[in-house]
């Protein structure tokens, strides 16, 4: 008996694939996924064949059988559907660009890997496609990576070489897994012979933090920017954290700060408790936000928030022609922890408010928010950092005893 809609809707999964028969060939298969897949089967030259012709209900029961009629049409005139079909796919195949492969890249890989993929797809878009955007993925050298990578090494930026290979790695990785190159071209360009990274220990001392936060609030940079950074400094979060936050993430009257998951480096949900300066230095971001949603809006746009190189830059302006060692955004993070550290604040609390995983079997088993510690220690550590723009000297050591 030839299907019908309400018998294809009414199909239900089993534990193994199981398939339902239509007419002349037709038939679908239905897997314990709950996926239902539209095949024909026919004969050529006295050889059993079986063509693949879509997905239902995307592929509809008319628009199945009039595939079907055409592969039968075909196979009546000598030609075998399936072989024409593998030879349509290996065609599209050879003619993929690396824009359009890396759409698939992005949208396959780097999204389901991580929750920003700012930085990744922003050298692929400045870096790669400008110079081998329009070529074929097949055709793609290991000279041709080479010129990329090394471009940005005779600018001065290793680091970011070593970003660039490592998206055309992986992007080459995945054009392998689907079938698109034989090799991939970027394994003959070592990682350690294009940027060895070093391990990071660079933390302000109280000095360099006074330095730091009168040479930002003298300077010519956006006002956005100096109370960026020393929100980064007294909340602990990642730069990242707070170019993407939004207003409906911060509650004033808790004083918290949510960050969701996909904005958390962790993939986890993240509270930061705000101490009474960082509420005020909130309030007065809002104020400069313009009714954005967005807690810092980019230039010129209240929809879309600042570059993540910018408050980079503006640090580097900030800081030009102070007797400081440099050190970057993210060292903030690394100064604030070891001066807790040094106050004896524990470190699983100190952790916990960097939002880091705790590893090992301290990890599996501790699953405590340290909520009231970490309340107190974040507003130990703003009183800190005024009590340090406010006195000539600042004395080291805990003001409060965590209960």
């Amino acid at each position: 008996m030839a299907l019908t809609d309400t018998a294809l809707k009414a199909l239900k999964p089993r534990e193994r694939p199981y398939t339902v028969a239509d007419a002349r060939g037709l038939y679908v298969e239905v897997f314990p996924t709950g996926g239902v897949v539209w095949r024909f089967r026919y004969r050529l030259k006295g050889k059993a064949e079986k063509l693949t012709l879509g997905k239902y209900p995307a592929l509809t029961l008319k628009n199945a059988r009039v595939k079907r009629d055409e592969a039968a049409q075909a196979a009546a005139m000598g030609t075998s559907p399936a072989e024409q079909k593998q030879l349509a796919k290996a065609a599209a195949a050879d003619n993929t660009t690396v824009a359009d492969f890396g759409e698939r890249f992005f949208r396959d890989i780097v999204s389901k890997d991580r929750a920003d993929v700012t930085i990744p797809r922003r050298y692929f878009d400045k870096s790669i496609v400008p110079a081998i955007g329009t070529k074929p993925v097949r055709e793609v050298t290991t000279d041709d990576v080479r010129a990329i990578i090394w471009r940005k090494k005779e600018e001065g930026f290793d680091a970011a070489a070593g970003q660039v290979r490592g998206v055309l790695k992986r992007m080459f990785d995945y054009a392998l897994t689907a079938g698109l190159v034989q090799t991939n071209p970027v394994l003959a360009l070592p990682m350690r012979h294009v940027h060895k990274a070093k391990a990071r220990e660079r933390a302000l001392s109280a000095d360099e933090i006074k330095v730091f936060l009168t040479a930002a609030f003298e300077s010519n940079i956006r006002r956005q920017f100096k109370i960026g950074l020393q929100l980064i400094l007294l909340t602990m979060v990642r730069k990242s954290e707070l170019l993407l936050a939004r207003w409906s993430h911060v509650d004033f009257e808790a004083a918290e700060w949510h960050i969701p998951a996909e904005h958390s480096k962790t993939g986890k949900r993240h509270i930061v408790f705000l101490s009474r300066q960082a509420v005020a230095l909130f309030k007065e971001l809002q104020a400069l936000a313009g009714g954005s949603e967005l807690v810092m809006p980019g230039r010129g746009s209240l929809t879309k928030p600042f570059a993540h190189n910018a408050i980079n830059n503006a640090l580097k302006v900030a800081l030009k022609g102070e007797a400081i060692p440099a050190f970057t955004v993210h060292d903030l993070r690394r100064t604030a922890s070891t001066l807790l550290h040094e106050n004896g604040w524990p470190s699983d609390v100190v952790e916990k408010a960097l939002n880091h995983t705790i590893g090992g079997i301290r990890g599996v088993y501790n699953r405590a928010e340290y909520e009231t510690q970490r309340r107190e220690m974040l507003q130990f550590w703003a009183d800190y950092i005024e009590q340090l723009m406010t006195t000539s000297k600042v004395i080291l050591g805990r003001f409060r005893q965590v209960a």
